[in-house]
């Protein structure tokens, strides 16, 4: 039953990472005709974000190796679906560019030490890195996608200032791109904490429309996250379906917020998202049976286990 809470957006645009985020730290190749029917089967439970793949060199996530041969398999999906791509540098670029991607996303940091462990860069030289990224998907009339990781908390340097990511994300804005995502890469925030964050970035003239934010669920905080970010306005939330994914240059990050979770959530509190949450847990159930083990999904477990 849908029962409505005060001062909440009636509708959330859900940018589902499963795809993307949430295979490239699998330890056994996903086949490529696997992903595009998982892509497939999430478009048909109605998400309209599914960021497909990432067009990184194959040494560093050997789970993406095959964005050249994904991309092209998922043509005809339902009109207003979105495939979001990352790309890491300018060969990134041209990569995805020459296979006709039209949304793009940069993966920044807002600490030291994780641009060094994911880009072996300072935070300013990944700037600098991106700035000519940024510049020519614009100029190719693409929209860009700026994630902003350890938004939060740090694995090696604790908790991060909420200074050093306000700064981290007006320079993404000013470089050109659409809208930020910030990311509690090993899951340590609290409401309190977002609330702040997104406070600061307001004040700073970070407008909330422009941001999007991604949680992970290390200490059972995310959806608690969530709608602290949904009461201060966001609109846009990333999650994983089945609960898939981590970070690979983050050791103590577990997985995404499960956007079976989410959608019973949002459903819960009257909020649209497009969404159908029986096509989207048989989709999940049906990805868990291909990786070989259960969904962490709460939600999802208690719907399978009705059935």
């Amino acid at each position: 039953m849908a029962v409505p809470a005060p001062n909440l957006p009636p509708r959330v645009r859900i940018h589902e990472v499963g795809a993307r985020d949430g295979l490239q730290n699998e330890k056994t190749v996903v086949p490529t005709e696997v992903k595009a029917e998982f892509i497939r089967r999430l478009a048909a439970a109605g998400l309209t974000t599914i960021e497909a793949t990432s067009f990184v060199h194959p040494k560093w996530v050997p789970q993406l190796a095959d964005a050249e041969a994904l991309y092209p398999l998922l043509g005809g999906l339902p009109e207003g679906v979105r495939l979001p791509v990352l790309v890491p540098n300018e060969r990134g670029l041209d990569r995805a560019l020459a296979l006709g991607a039209d949304r793009i996303a940069v993966f920044g940091s807002a600490t030291e030490s994780f641009a060094r462990a994911n880009l072996n860069r300072t935070v300013d030289e990944s700037l600098a890195m991106f700035a000519p990224v940024v510049a020519r998907a614009k100029a190719a009339d693409a929209h860009v996608r700026g994630y902003l990781s350890m938004c939060f908390g740090d694995p090696w340097e604790g908790p991060v200032p909420v200074a050093a990511v306000v700064r981290v994300c007006r320079a993404l804005l000013e470089m050109g791109c659409d809208e930020l995502s910030l990311g509690d890469t090993i899951g340590v925030a609290t409401p309190g904490h977002v609330q702040e964050l997104l406070s600061a970035l307001n004040e700073a003239g970070v407008p909330t429309n422009r941001v999007g934010v991604h949680f992970h669920d290390t200490y059972g905080q995310a959806l608690a996250n969530t709608l602290a970010a949904l009461q201060h306005g966001v609109t846009t939330v990333d999650a994983s379906a089945g609960g898939l994914g981590g970070c690979p240059y983050a050791k103590s990050a577990t997985g995404n917020l499960a956007t079976e979770d989410l959608v019973w959530m949002l459903h819960g509190l009257g909020i649209e998202t497009g969404v159908d949450l029986g096509l989207l847990t048989a989709t999940s159930v049906w990805m868990a049976e291909r990786l070989g083990r259960p969904s962490p999904s709460r939600t999802l477990r208690a719907l399978s286990h009705k059935e």
